[in-house]
């Protein structure tokens, strides 16, 4: 009798976790494994003594039908609300108002609450950095950093990663893939948050930036569900923070600090630095994801798809269903 087959998601970021719950409500084993010490990727939380920042993913939008069905469920469980902050466009002739029909999102009580909500129900292991990935003649073996090789066979392993960290571990079992992990580049950014004492006198509550380092501010304390605390994250455009990576923290704070002066803002009580050396893909892939169903590996993720939270939910389900119809299910 053949055994029930059992599948690896490596990478517990959206698009991951997406992936291995479609695949688990078909009815397929799965488990999966993070390198970090909680699940959500980009769609993170800094948390301090008595503040916490958003200072990945800012918020989400949902166009596609199935997304903003999930959307509906996030919110339904209350790991996700509707965010209308006072946005608009800085550093042009004229401030531009922004699409006011766009719906915005954020998990709530912070960014990664939809995350949380995906990987209650799902086998995963956190920090278990893979790091080399075997076919044998049962499968697919694993051996991560902190336990080496794991004792069981998977009948298929799947890539929830940044393109960058896909391409070592796929040269050898997948060189397509690997060729095509290779093709993502992905940029860094730099992401500043800050605590003040009380709320600043901005005429607004996030703008996209046109000029300077900064491309995105926000006040983190107007999403719905935070606390009273003034807390602020600012994002450096893609550009800058390329030429900029390698920077200690202080340095870029110290620039980033000033350009938000610039834009009318005091000095913070306090700062934290947070460098995403792998952030965006620019231009991200439009093929959705990878699979090989010969070999059992294939690719998903925002990389993939638009470059977007819902591009990497989206990847994540679409590779699932291609990898339940593989194995004959529905």
């Amino acid at each position: 009798m053949n055994k029930s087959p059992h599948i690896a998601v490596i990478g517990a970021g959206i698009a991951g976790l997406s992936c291995a719950t479609q695949l688990q409500e078909a009815g397929l084993k799965v488990s999966v494994f993070d390198k970090s010490r909680g699940p959500g990727g980009r769609m993170s939380t800094r948390r301090g003594d008595d503040w916490q920042c958003d200072h990945g993913a800012q918020y989400f939008t949902a166009r596609d039908a199935d997304f903003q069905a999930e959307v509906a469920r996030w919110q339904a469980a209350g790991v996700a609300a509707l965010w209308q902050p006072r946005l608009t466009v800085l550093g042009e002739s004229d401030p531009a108002a922004v699409d006011p029909k766009i719906d915005r999102f954020v998990g709530t009580p912070r960014m990664t609450a939809p995350a949380r909500f995906l990987a209650e129900k799902l086998p995963l292991s956190l920090q278990a950095t893979v790091q080399c990935l075997e076919k044998t003649g049962d499968g697919w073996r694993l051996t991560t950093a902190e336990q080496g090789k794991l004792d069981s066979d998977f009948s298929a392993v799947l890539l929830a990663v940044p393109a960058p960290q896909a391409v070592p571990l796929l040269e050898l079992p997948a060189p397509a893939l690997a060729t095509l992990a290779e093709c993502g580049l992905m940029r860094g950014c730099w992401s500043l948050m800050l605590r003040y004492d009380k709320p600043l006198d901005l005429p607004f509550d996030a703008a996209f930036v046109k000029k300077g380092p900064l491309r995105w501010v926000a006040r983190d304390s107007s999403k719905p569900g935070r606390g009273p605390e003034e807390v602020w994250l600012l994002h450096a455009n893609a550009d800058w923070s390329e030429a900029h990576l390698e920077d200690v923290p202080g340095e870029a704070a110290l620039l980033m600090l000033a350009a938000f002066a610039e834009l009318g803002a005091p000095l913070p009580k306090i700062w934290m630095a947070q460098r995403w050396r792998y952030a965006n893909t620019e231009p991200a892939f439009d093929q959705m994801f990878a699979w090989e169903p010969q070999q059992g590996i294939g690719l998903c993720g925002d990389w993939l798809n638009s470059g977007r939270v819902e591009g990497a939910w989206t990847s994540g389900r679409a590779l699932a269903q291609q990898v339940i119809a593989s194995f004959g299910l529905r």
